[in-house]
Order: C-alpha cells, then structure tokens, then sequence
C-alpha cells in the first residue's frame, strides 16, 4: 500500500543512529554502600530464610522475572515476607539506610527495573499467594503474590471470581495499574472493585484504607495509581458471581483470521475488515455483556514474520448476537473455539503467557475515531514491525474496547485516579517480544518505539493504561485525577522516596 510505504521512510532513517544502550541504569556510587546497610540490618531482624543473599531460592527469585532484563539484575539480598510485618521491617530498614528497592508481586511486567533492582533489596511476594472467600462478608481476599490463575481456580468452587486479569501468569500487580478484564465491561476496571487494602508505607508503617476511613485518598490514588504510594500486602475486592466451572452461562472463543503467511508490505483483507469492525465495535457498543479482544500479531516463522489476527469474542448469554458481533463472524476464519463457556473457561482462554527467557516491552495508545483512525494506527504499526523484523519473535497491536457501561461501573462504585472522562475508546497495547538470546533492546529499536508513540497517540482527554506502558510514557499526566494524584503522593511520601528510589512512568 502506498501510504504504508510512505511511512517507511522515517524508521529507516532511524536504523543509521548512533544512540548508545546500557544493560542497567546508572547506579549512584553511594547505593551498593545503602543497600548493603539495609541487608546487614535485615539479616539481623529478619533473619534466614525471610532474608536471603544467595542459594537457589535467591537465584531462582533474581532470574525469574518475564521480562528477561529483568532477570538480569542482581539485587543485594531479597526478603521472603510471609506477613505484613515481614514488610514493615524491610521498609523500616530500606527507608533508614536510603536505598534503592523493588517489590515483585507476579513478575509479569515487561518494563525494564519496574519489578526488580541492581544494588538494592527486592522484596518478592511468592510466599504471600492465598486466594480466599469469605461468604458471610461476600468478599475475596487475594495475598499481593497470588497470579491470576491460581485465584481464579482457588475460587471457582465458590462460584465467584475476582475482576482479574486476562493470562494467567499476571499477578496483583494489575489491580494498581487499573487492571483491563473480561468482567471490565459489567465491573469496571479491576482496580473499580477494592473493598479495603493492607498497605505498608515507605516509612514501614501498616494502614488499612477504604474508601470511607481516613486513609481514604490513598485509597483512591491506589485504584490506578500503581504502586509508589506504598506496598500493598493485602486486597479485600468484591466478588464477582459467575459461577462454577460446570455454569456454561457465557457463549464464545477465539477467531483466528487471515492466512498464515510471510509478511508484506500490504493490507490483509482480513486485518482491513477486522480493523473495521474493531472501531464500529468500540464507537457504537455499549453492552456491559459484551467482550471484544482484537489482536494483530507477526510471529516468526523461519527466518520471516507471519500475520496473526485473533479475535476474542464473549457474551454472558446463550450466543454472540448477531447486532453486536456480525461484523466479526462475516470475517472468514481459519479456526474457531466458539461455543458455550464457563466464566472458568473464558478465564482460561488465553492460556499462562508464562514464557520466560525473552527480551519483553510494552507501549500503550488509547483511541477514539472513525475506521481511518484505527488504519492509521495499523499502518504505522506494520511500518515499525517491518522496519525492525529481524529482531523480533512476536510483535503485537491489540485493541481492548473500554465501553461506557465499564466508566460508570467504576464509577457507581466510588471511582478511581484514572478518571477516564467517558467510555467508548479502545485501550491499545503494542506489544513486542525480541528474539531468543538477545539480552537488550537494541538502541535503534527504543528511537523507533518513540517514534510509533508520536505515531500513535491517545486521542485528547484519554488516560494510557499503566500495566501496559513503555516506562518512559508519562501515563499519570494522562489521568483525569492527575492532580489530586500529585497532591497525595506529596501527603504519603513527602521526601518522594519512591520517585528517587523505584522506576516507573514519569509524571510525580
């Protein structure tokens, strides 16, 4: 397509660059000497096997993040809490000595340092992993380390679910990014569905906050705020019921249309019509029933990229009707899964995604427009995937409908920090896995990821969505709340610890 070629211009200019790539950030020279302050004390008051600064548990811990950079920092000790109190300790001696830490929950994130650290102490929550429900309160208790799998299986015989996330390997992590569902378009975002939160602040002291006690602004900075203002070591959500596994109360599946063929520089019929009524879908669509998924994806084959596109199709009844999915299902198919499902079973479509031992990164979009603009969005998208095709294993653009009964679900339920001022766009995700054995993104690649972003914006007024950010994005700023935010960060860290010490998106 001639407009596609067009866009291949300035990304080829960007292969010529001279940009130059660091396996880990700069570390300031004093952060071994705090670091190991911190550990020394730790070994002290929490002691083996709380503490540790080798073995196997601490190698298997340091190496096991999804994201391959990831697995390759080396943190100075890392604490195994099994309690709240574990936590407070570990704060109460991070804060004293200055140093550098990270919290890992499911460590599932693909941004670089979010979820580890170099010369610093990594608390991991794998020992925190219970997944409960209490029916007298009607409420779900998640400890910070359970994955997303794990709880739903746990609570399936009770007949209730959390509003979680899509694969199975993600964990809690996802509740403070804001947290994208199947049961979003019913229940809002995850993050909509706290009931009261444990959080261990950056000075080790341990509140409960809700939406009516004192702690009631960290209680919202918390719904979408991520994860600076303190370390969440408990979650009490409200549940949703779904029902058990043997329920066959939702109908759906996966599409996969397309053929499955070298890349070339041209439109897809199949991606064309799906691109369409993807926007149709997202701009007409408001049925808190109905799930949308639409995912473009170029796998490697051999030596070249083949196109995948996927679409994830629910509804809570007895079939996809005909006025909400017709567009999808005149798509020709060469597979499909549709059929009668558990809310167990569209739980489980999307399988672990638990493959480590690759380079991972993450880009977040949000779009509202005619079918021109989503077009648009696909072309440069396939400009950056070939102009860089050698270096990837799978590269992504998915769409994740956000329809205006999910806004008022959340807000209905006291609202969050996002404050997306209305419902009807897309939540866009790229999405780019880098061959086996590449243990950085090359440089040239990260100005071509920038240049994507200035490719594909967020349309005015609409928030990025934080569990799928490139770190450098400055996702707060897009927040509706982005003030009132700034203003609690300043009431619970006052010296912002967590800015000079944890990574993340740029904006407090």
């Amino acid at each position: 397509m001639s407009r596609l070629v067009s866009l291949l211009l300035p990304v080829l200019l960007l292969l010529v660059s001279q940009a130059i790539a660091t396996l880990f950030p700069e570390s300031n020279q004093s952060a071994p000497k705090a670091a190991l302050q911190a550990c020394n004390q730790l070994a002290v008051s929490l002691g083996s096997p709380i503490l540790q600064t080798s073995g196997n548990s601490y190698e298997k811990a340091a190496t096991n993040a999804w994201n391959l950079e990831n697995g390759q920092y080396q943190p100075t000790c890392i604490v195994f809490p099994t309690t709240s109190k574990h936590v407070q300790i570990a704060m109460k001696a991070i804060y004293a000595a200055k140093s550098h830490y990270a919290v890992q929950a499911g460590s599932h994130s693909a941004m670089k340092g979010w979820n580890t650290v170099q010369d610093g102490v990594l608390i991991i929550f794998s020992n925190m992993r219970e997944a409960t429900y209490d029916p007298v309160k009607d409420s779900i208790t998640l400890g910070p380390g359970v994955h997303w799998h794990d709880a739903v299986t746990a609570l399936e015989p009770f007949g209730v679910a959390p509003v979680g996330g899509r694969v199975g390997d993600v964990g809690t992590g996802l509740l403070l990014g804001g947290g994208l569902s199947w049961l979003s378009p019913s229940q809002g975002y995850a993050t909509d569905n706290f009931k009261e939160l444990d959080v261990v602040l950056v000075n080790g002291d341990l509140v409960t906050a809700t939406a009516t006690n004192q702690f009631s602004d960290l209680f919202r900075a918390l719904k979408g705020g991520g994860d600076r203002f303190g370390i969440v070591t408990r979650y009490e959500l409200y549940p949703v019921h779904t029902g058990t596994k043997d329920e066959k109360n939702w109908f759906g599946g996966m599409l996969l249309a397309g053929k499955y063929q070298p890349i070339v520089i041209q439109f897809n019929s199949s991606a064309e019509a799906l691109l369409n009524a993807t926007a149709r879908y997202v701009r007409e669509i408001d049925d808190p029933k109905a799930v949308l998924l639409s995912t473009f994806s170029n796998a490697r084959t051999g030596d070249s990229l083949a196109p995948l596109y996927l679409m994830v199709l629910f509804y809570n009844g007895v079939n996809l009707p005909e006025e909400i999915f017709g567009d999808f299902l005149s798509i020709p198919a060469m597979s499909s899964t549709l059929g009668p499902m558990s809310y167990f079973d569209v739980s489980e479509t999307l399988g672990l995604g638990n493959d480590r031992g690759y380079v991972q990164r993450f880009g977040a979009s949000a779009l509202v427009g005619d079918e021109e603009t989503y077009l648009e969005a696909f072309d440069h998208w396939m400009n950056f995937t070939q102009a860089f095709q050698g270096d990837f294993n799978i590269t992504t653009l998915a769409f994740t409908p956000v329809p205006n009964s999910q806004i008022q679900a959340g807000r209905a339920k006291g609202g969050n920090i996002i404050n997306a001022p209305h419902g009807g766009f897309a939540a866009v995700q790229l999405a780019e896995q880098f061959n086996a054995g590449l243990n950085r993104i090359p440089p040239q690649v990260l100005e071509g990821l920038d240049l994507l972003f200035e490719q594909i914006p967020p349309s005015p007024g609409l928030p990025l969505y934080l569990s799928e950010c490139d770190p450098r994005q400055k996702v707060f700023e897009s927040y509706g709340d982005y003030e009132l935010l700034k203003q609690i960060y300043a009431k619970y860290d006052p010296e912002k610890f967590n800015v000079k010490h944890t990574q993340g998106p740029v904006g407090l």
